[in-house]
C-alpha cells in the first residue's frame, strides 16, 4: 500500500514534478506560488532548481532545458505570466522537445497581489493546453499529466493554480520517481528559429494540433477522469431547491465547474445535483458540455473571476446561468455561492464584540521605516513605489508612497513623471523606491532608461539583503542560491555606475539613521542629473548570516520609554511601528521591539532609551 501524506497544493506540484522525472525548474518567488520551488529544492540530486531574477528569464531557461531534451517547468504568480508572455507565446508556436509545464498561481481575492487577473485567458490567447486542479491530489496528478501531454501534443502546458489550492492541504498518494530518458539534441532551425518565414508554418501547426487536443479533451480526458460527469443519484437537483433561485422542486440541476470552485459547488448543491467537473479547461470540451447540458433542466456555471467557461458555452449556443448570479470579482466560497444561487444568507452567531481592524504594516524594526519617515517629511515630492514590503510605506501614518503598478515600474514611472514636471515648469521632485530583488527583476532596465535619457529623478534601492515579502528567498544580491550554495553577489553601486549614474550621485546609507537619510535626500535633491540612494540594512525577520553579523550591528536591543519624561506628544507613534502602543500611556512592547531606535531619534524629550 502506497504512503499517503497531507500536502499543500504547492508541495504536491513539486512532488508530481519529481515523480514525473523533471530535470530542470526555474521560478521567481511570488505568493501564492513560492513554495513550489522551495519544495523542489528538497529533492536533492534528482533535479536542478533555481531562482531566476524574473519570470521571463525563468520561462526562457525552462525553454532551453526543454530544447536540450529534458522535462522542465517554470512557476510564478499570475502577474508574473505578464512578464513571461513574450517567450511563452512564441514557445507555443515552436512546441517542445522535453515536456514543459508553466505553473500560473492565480490570486482571486487579491490576498497578496495588485490585481486578480484570470490567467485562463492566457491559455486561450496562446493556445496552450490548460489543466486546473481542485485539490492537492489533482495538483500532483495534473503536474505529471501536463508533462506527458506536453510531449504528446508538442506544446507547453499551463497548470493553473489558485491561492486556495496552492495553500490548502489534502491527502496525496506518494509514488516513486520515474526517470525519463533525455531526448538527444538535434539542431532544428525550422522548429526553433521563429523568423517570419518559419513562424508562418509554426502558426499553421499550432492551429492544426487544436483538433487533436480537442478530441483528447472530449475523449481520453473523460476516460481517465480528468474531465468527468458525476450524475445525481436521484436524477433531480432539489437538495437546496425551494423556489428561491436555484430551481423549482424536481428540476434536474447541472453544474459545470473546475478548480477549487468544484469544492464550493459540491458543498452548496449537494448530491442532488449533477456535475461536469473539468480538469482540462483548454481546449474546452464543448461536445462533452453539450451532452451534459442536454440531460439537465438547468445548467449553472460556477467559476471564479472571468466568465471564461460561460463565454465558451454561450458561443456554442448552450444555455447556462453564470455571472448573472455569481460575482465576477473576489474569491468564491460556499457562503457566496449559496447566497448567489439560492438567496440564502449565511448563518452567523451574534456577538457584541466589535472587530478590531488590523491593516498590514511594516514590521517592528523594518529598515524601510526610518527612511520612509524621513521621506514623508519632504514637501512637494511625488514618491513612485514598487512591489514589495516597502509598498506598505503607503499606509498611514507614513503615507510615503503615491503609486504602485508593477515590478520595476517605480523607476520608469518616476522618470516619466519627472520629465513631465520639467516640461510644464513644475518644481516637484520625484523619488522612486524599489527593493533589491525587484531592482534585479526589472528595475535595472528602468534605471538604464533614466541614465540614457538624462533623467533627474532620485531612485532609492532598498537593499534589505533578502527577498523579504515572499518569505526570505535568496536573490542575485544575497550571495547565495536557492540551494544555499555560495554565489557571486551583485555589486549594486557598481551596477548603477555601469548603467550611467555618476559615482558622486550615489549614496549608501543605514536607513535606520534618520540624520543619514536626511543628508542623502538633501544631496540627491541638489545633485545634477539622476541620483541613487542605496539603503542597506538586513530585514528584521532575516536569519542573519555570518556576513550580516560582521557588517551590521545586530546585537539584540530594546527601546523603552521613561514615563516621567514622556509628554505624550506621540511623535514616536507617528513612525507607525507596531511595537509602540498608544493609550493612556505610550509604551513599547519589549517582545516585538528590535531596538532599531527610529522612535528614539524622533523623540525630542529624551524619553526613549536603549536597553541592551
Amino acid at each position: 500500500m502506497r504512503e499517503k501524506k497531507l500536502l499543500t497544493g504547492n508541495e504536491a506540484v513539486a512532488r508530481g514534478a519529481w515523480e514525473a522525472g523533471l530535470v530542470f525548474a526555474s521560478a521567481y518567488p511570488g505568493t501564492p506560488s513560492t513554495e513550489i520551488l522551495e519544495a523542489l529544492a528538497g529533492y536533492g540530486d534528482d533535479l536542478y532548481a533555481e531562482w531566476a531574477p524574473n519570470e521571463k528569464v525563468a520561462v526562457e531557461a525552462a525553454i532551453g532545458a526543454s530544447m536540450a531534451g529534458v522535462r522542465s517547468m517554470a512557476a510564478m504568480k499570475h502577474v508574473g505570466v505578464n512578464v513571461a508572455a513574450d517567450p511563452l507565446f512564441t514557445f507555443a508556436y515552436t512546441g517542445v522537445t522535453g515536456g514543459m509545464v508553466l505553473v500560473s498561481a492565480d490570486d482571486p481575492g487579491l490576498h497578496s497581489s495588485q490585481n486578480e487577473q484570470d490567467n485562463r485567458n492566457y491559455a486561450k490567447a496562446a493556445k496552450l493546453l490548460m489543466l486546473e486542479p481542485s485539490d492537492s491530489a489533482e495538483a500532483k496528478a495534473f503536474m505529471k499529466l501536463g508533462l506527458d501531454l506536453s510531449e504528446r501534443f508538442d506544446t507547453p502546458v499551463l497548470l493553473r493554480m489558485t491561492t486556495r489550492v496552492c495553500h490548502s492541504k489534502s491527502l496525496v498518494e506518494l509514488e516513486e520517481r520515474k526517470p525519463v530518458p533525455s531526448i538527444p539534441y538535434v539542431k532544428n532551425i525550422a522548429k526553433y528559429v521563429a523568423t517570419p518565414q518559419n513562424a508562418r508554418v509554426m502558426r499553421k501547426n499550432l492551429i492544426g494540433r487544436y483538433a487533436d487536443e480537442l478530441a483528447y479533451a472530449n475523449g481520453e480526458a473523460v476516460e481517465i477522469g480528468v474531465n468527468r460527469i458525476e450524475w445525481a443519484a436521484s436524477g433531480t437537483g432539489d437538495a437546496e431547491n425551494d423556489g428561491t433561485g436555484g430551481g423549482q422542486a424536481g428540476e434536474h440541476i447541472g453544474v459545470l465547474t473546475a478548480g477549487v470552485s468544484y469544492q464550493y459547488a459540491r458543498d452548496v448543491f449537494g448530491d442532488g445535483a449533477s456535475y461536469l467537473k473539468l480538469g482540462m479547461t483548454y481546449p474546452m470540451p464543448i461536445a462533452l458540455v453539450r451532452e451534459f447540458a442536454e440531460k439537465v433542466d438547468k445548467l449553472y456555471v460556477i467559476e471564479e473571476l472571468e466568465p471564461y467557461m460561460e463565454s465558451a458555452l454561450l458561443e456554442a449556443g448552450i444555455a447556462c446561468i453564470g455571472k448573472e448570479v455569481i460575482p465576477e470579482w473576489d474569491e468564491l466560497n460556499t457562503d457566496i455561492v449559496r447566497q448567489s444561487v439560492f438567496g440564502k444568507q449565511p448563518q452567523t452567531l451574534a456577538s457584541d464584540i466589535l472587530p478590531i481592524p488590523r491593516p498590514p504594516s511594516l514590521c517592528a524594526g523594518c529598515p524601510h521605516r526610518g527612511f520612509f519617515y524621513a521621506l514623508s517629511k519632504r514637501k512637494n515630492v511625488m514618491i513612485t513605489g514598487d512591489i514589495g514590503c516597502y509598498t506598505l510605506g503607503s499606509a498611514p501614518p507614513l503615507s510615503a508612497i503615491d503609486s504602485c503598478f508593477c515590478m520595476g515600474g517605480s523607476i520608469s514611472t518616476g522618470h516619466g513623471a519627472a520629465k513631465a514636471f520639467a516640461e510644464i515648469g513644475a518644481d516637484t521632485r520625484v523619488v522612486s523606491v524599489i527593493g533589491d530583488s525587484t531592482f534585479f527583476h526589472s528595475g535595472v532596465t528602468s534605471l538604464m532608461d533614466v541614465a540614457y535619457n538624462a533623467g533627474n529623478n532620485t531612485t532609492v534601492i532598498m537593499d534589505n539583503r533578502i527577498t523579504a515579502m515572499t518569505g526570505q528567498q535568496e536573490n542575485p544580491g544575497t550571495g547565495r542560491t536557492l540551494s544555499g550554495a555560495p554565489a557571486p553577489e551583485v555589486d549594486i553601486p557598481g551596477l548603477c555606475i555601469a548603467l550611467g549614474i555618476k559615482k558622486e550621485n550615489i549614496r549608501i546609507i543605514n536607513p535606520l539613521d534618520l540624520a543619514a537619510s536626511n543628508a542623502a535626500l538633501d544631496a540627491a535633491f541638489s545633485a545634477q542629473g539622476a541620483s541613487v540612494i542605496i539603503t542597506r540594512w538586513p530585514c528584521a525577520l532575516k536569519k542573519f548570516s555570518a556576513a550580516d553579523k560582521s557588517e551590521f550591528d545586530l546585537a539584540r536591543k530594546i527601546c523603552e520609554i521613561d514615563q516621567d519624561k514622556c509628554t505624550k506628544c506621540k511623535m514616536c507613534v507617528k513612525t507607525g511601528c507596531p511595537a509602540i502602543r498608544s493609550g493612556e500611556q505610550v509604551v513599547i512592547d519589549a517582545l516585538t521591539c528590535t531596538g532599531c531606535t527610529v522612535c528614539k531619534q524622533v523623540c525630542s524629550f529624551g524619553a526613549i532609551s536603549i536597553k541592551e
